[in-house]
Formats: C-alpha cells, sequence, structure tokens
C-alpha cells in the first residue's frame, strides 16, 4: 500500500504497533495541554468558529462518490448556509448557494440527479453549471439580465476522493489541500448516507476520535475486542492526523517480511481532515464524517459509508454487513 510522503509506510506503522504492543506504550504528545472550559461555552468563541474556521477553510462536504455521474447532486447545510453540490456536464464539480436568486427558495433537498434545478416557487430555472436558463413571465422582469443571476457560486475542489467546499475564499485553499494523501479510492461507491445529532459541542465530538484511550471503558462488547486499548500511532500532516488504531491481529504480521506487512484488515486509519472531515478505514468499507456544528451544544454527523465490496456476492456481503453493524454499534 502506497502512502503519502509525509506519512509512514504501512512496514513502519506495523513495526511502531508491534513495539508498543511489547513496551505497554502509546504515541504521546509532547506536553499536557488544558484547555478553559469557556473554549467550548463561548456565543462569541464559537460564532468565531463558524466565521473564521468552518466558513474560511476548505471543509470536507461529501464524497466524490455521491456524485457519481453528471447531474448527481448532494443539497444540505454547511457552516450554517444550505448549499448545493452538483457534478457538471464537463465532469467537474460545482458548488451554490442553495438559494434561487429571486425569493430565495432552497432548490434541492437531499440527493438526487437532474438535468436541471428547478425553483418549485415561480418556476426559475438553472443548469448544472448554476446559469439561469428560464424566468416565466420574463418579460415581467424588465431589464433582468440573466448572465448576472445565475446561482450564487462557492468554492468546490474535489481532492483524493472527496468534494471540499470553502464558502469565503481566504488565501491557502489549495496549499492545504495539497498535502491530503489518497483517502478514498474512486473504486469505492456510495452505499448509505444519513445525519443524525447529537447534544455535544463539535470539538467535543472531534476530540473523541482523536484518542484510543477510551476503547475499553466506551465500546467493551464492539471495538475493545478487537482493537487494542489505549494504543495508538498518531501522524501529522499539514493541519490535519491520522490515527492507527491496531486490531489483535496484527499480531499476525510479527513473523513476516518488512514488504509482506499491509494494514488492510489489521488496524483502522482514522484521517482528521481539518476543520470538520474524519476519513475511517473499515475492512472492505471507508466512513467519512463531516462534523457540521448547529450550536454550542449541538453537532451534526453527515455520514457517508463506501465499499469496493461486491455486495452481491454472499459470503462478501456478509462480511460487510458484520463490518457495518460493528461500525453502527461502536458510534
Amino acid at each position: 500500500m502506497q502512502t503519502h510522503r509525509a506519512l509512514a509506510d504501512d512496514a513502519t506503522v506495523v513495526q511502531r504497533i508491534l513495539d508498543h504492543i511489547d513496551r505497554k506504550t502509546t504515541d504521546l504528545g509532547d506536553g499536557t495541554w488544558r484547555e478553559p472550559v469557556a473554549n467550548y461555552r463561548s456565543p462569541a468563541r464559537f460564532a468565531a468558529e463558524i466565521e473564521r474556521v468552518m466558513r474560511r477553510s476548505p471543509a470536507a462536504f461529501c464524497p466524490s462518490a455521491a456524485l457519481p455521474e453528471v447531474g448527481s447532486w448532494v443539497a444540505r447545510e454547511a457552516a450554517g448556509t444550505p448549499l448545493l453540490a452538483v457534478r457538471g456536464s464537463d465532469g467537474r464539480v460545482r458548488a451554490f448557494r442553495n438559494a434561487c436568486r429571486h425569493r430565495g427558495m432552497q432548490l434541492a433537498a437531499g440527493a438526487g440527479c437532474a438535468r436541471s434545478f428547478v425553483c418549485r416557487y415561480h418556476g426559475w430555472t438553472y443548469g448544472l453549471d448554476g446559469s439561469l436558463r428560464h424566468v416565466p413571465g420574463e418579460h415581467g422582469f424588465p431589464g433582468l439580465d440573466k448572465a448576472a443571476r445565475g446561482l450564487t457560486a462557492v468554492d468546490a475542489r474535489e481532492r483524493q476522493g472527496i468534494v471540499f467546499v470553502t464558502q469565503d475564499a481566504a488565501p491557502g485553499a489549495e496549499e492545504a489541500l495539497a498535502t491530503l494523501p489518497p483517502l478514498i479510492p474512486a473504486s469505492y461507491r456510495l452505499l448509505d448516507a444519513s445525519e443524525r445529532d447529537v447534544p455535544a459541542n463539535w470539538k467535543i465530538v472531534v476530540e473523541g476520535f482523536l484518542e484510543g484511550y477510551h476503547i475499553r471503558s466506551t465500546h467493551p462488547s464492539t471495538f475493545y475486542p478487537i482493537q487494542y486499548d489505549n494504543l495508538n500511532v498518531v501522524e501529522r500532516f499539514g493541519c490535519n492526523n491520522r490515527v492507527a488504531f491496531p486490531y489483535q491481529a496484527v499480531e499476525k504480521l510479527r513473523g513476516a517480511p518488512p514488504e509482506a506487512r499491509h494494514t488492510d484488515g489489521k488496524l483502522t486509519y482514522v484521517y482528521h481532515l481539518f476543520p470538520n472531515g474524519i476519513v475511517a478505514t473499515f475492512p472492505g468499507r471507508i466512513v467519512m464524517v463531516a462534523l457540521e456544528p448547529l450550536a454550542l451544544d449541538r453537532t451534526r454527523f453527515v455520514t457517508y459509508v463506501l465499499s469496493d465490496r461486491d455486495a452481491s456476492d454472499a459470503q462478501a456481503g456478509e462480511r460487510l454487513k458484520r463490518g457495518g453493524d460493528l461500525v453502527d454499534l461502536g458510534a
């Protein structure tokens, strides 16, 4: 398995894990950090996080596999703004504010595939590129410049199998995405998409994915019998990181030569993509989560499940179901 130049290869990660098992250790930070409680409870700070972080950073919106063909679209709220991402006739993914330029009516909800977007209020029609194509009774809008009244675009970039959106353009967006390693291969198809709200500050939710110290206590009947408690390999790349959560099965690689030390079925990689994206690898599937802060004490999980396995094959389908059940139980 190839890895990004800033990340260790599989053989190196496996050796670090085996060393931790033997020493009963784990990767540690350089020091102790104490986060003030006020940083989770301040309305002013929360507003600044939305404005300066969520809206100005390339934020994970959906996997490329959610937009598999021309006309495929996904509509959801991101950083408090309804957005619409669509794959155009040229194959390019674009994103727009999900609002008609006439009276602001939302054009789409959920996901689907279409040749155009028609406002249900007055019938204004937009192309896949966001251009205003048709206005019923156009004679009633003297001086209307249709070329200037297309959907309001936001920056959308497709990288490593994920669509990222930046609502308020800021320098460095391309540089931030340039550090990304391969995340979701093109062979993976979308199996499921769902949304769930949890009563917690978004930073607390993110922090739960940053360590394996909770595995035994929080997941005693799901992850813990398979994984180790409080044993992780942590790597940084740009503003992001990758955390390896090893399975007990990694022990089978002790006598294997470096070139045979693959991580498939031996660990879960959890990639944290600043500011709100999470990609987790499991046998037969990849889970992508976009965390959307709704309020100081409420966060929305937008979850996409993908796989490259043939679910029509009985054995592969059963393995896929078992893996999905485990992820669902552990969440």
